[in-house]
């Protein structure tokens, strides 16, 4: 599907002293090549210029982006994020980042704009001021009026989906928040994503266990039993195709993936490690259960590389892909309705 919608995207560009100005000016670069839709970033576009010598152009109305955006990359600014340097980040720069994310998502929401795009952030940074989200996907979710149990967490690769159902805690927590409601909410949102963003008429998800081998019917370990049996035979009589569940050691193999378009996990790094292992480069974020499209790149602020010209752009450049063909498929799902 051509990456084309009515509106620009917008994309926020993120902590000002990480690598996001640089990755979305980069991918303007690569805008021609990789076919992407009209966007135009939203933050200090100064950060841009400190890593970048290319074209910009000053926007203050989204309506300006496409026609700017074929000879230069246009770039809202939102405040002054301080004295900029990359690699070294500051409160003056999370509170431009925070900024940043709230005009963009606004715009999104007005229909100003197709879809948000957000680059990577601080948590430390936007906690030392203030910030009491677990990260950007809780914090996009709130706004838009979404509980978190119905916003979900999608990290999308080439050939691989998956969704922790549990995200920033601590393992320890994970048995006491791993309920059947949970579950129950999680998958539904999953689905109906799929749907909505993706096309797929009847998803196939599975879920993995939570303990070695699935709990081995009881002998690791009962969440198996107690919460995901009952979730899945829930599910599966309301229509859904969903398995599980299954030892998370024998899901990710290229065999298996084939078999599923989505896996659920019950914690963070069952999800994301087999995704950055795969697809490190190319990871997208995505939030699920939303009323509108965001993606973000999977991957974070990379202080340690910012300004030395080393950031590579393949999981913005494939964000801001999928945000474009999700808002396209929405767009032209809502005009077949409305017709």
């Amino acid at each position: 599907m051509a990456a084309v919608t009515t509106q620009p995207l917008a994309i926020s560009l993120g902590d000002p002293a990480g690598i996001g100005p640089e990755i979305v000016a980069k991918a303007w670069d690569a805008r021609i090549e990789r076919n992407l839709p009209p966007f135009f970033a939203v933050g200090d576009a100064r950060s841009v210029m400190r890593v970048w010598n290319g074209p910009i152009a000053a926007i203050t109305d989204p309506r300006a982006a496409a026609g700017a955006f074929a000879d230069a990359l246009p770039v809202m600014t939102v405040e002054d994020a301080g004295d900029i340097v990359p690699g070294v980040p500051d409160p003056e720069g999370a509170r431009c980042a925070l900024r940043s994310i709230e005009l963009a998502l606004g715009l999104v929401r007005s229909g100003a704009a197709s879809a948000l795009v957000t680059g990577p952030v601080s948590k430390s940074q936007l906690y030392a001021i203030g910030f009491t989200h677990p990260g950007q996907t809780e914090f996009v979710a709130e706004r838009c009026g979404v509980s978190g149990d119905n916003a979900v967490m999608m990290l999308a690769g080439p050939g691989l989906r998956v969704v922790p159902m549990t995200t920033h805690v601590p393992l320890s927590a994970v048995p006491d928040l791993l309920t059947i409601d949970l579950v129950l909410h999680k998958a539904r949102a999953t689905a109906r994503g799929l749907q909505r963003n993706f096309g797929i008429d009847r998803p196939r998800l599975v879920m993995a266990g939570l303990n070695p081998h699935a709990g081995e019917s009881g002998a690791i370990g009962r969440e198996e039993i107690d919460v995901m049996e009952p979730a899945i035979a829930i599910l599966q009589a309301e229509g859904m195709d969903i398995t599980g569940p299954h030892a998370a050691d024998t899901l990710f193999h290229p065999r298996a993936r084939a078999r599923y378009d989505v896996a659920l996990c019950p914690y963070h790094d069952q999800a994301l490690v087999p995704l950055k292992t795969l697809f490190f480069d190319d990871g997208v974020n995505i939030t699920l259960g939303l009323p509108i499209v965001r993606t973000s790149p999977d991957h974070g602020t990379a202080f340690a590389i910012a300004g030395q010209d080393r950031a590579e752009p393949g999981a913005m450049i494939a964000a801001i892909t999928m945000a474009g063909e999700a808002a396209t498929r929405r767009a032209a799902t809502a005009a077949a309705v409305a017709a």
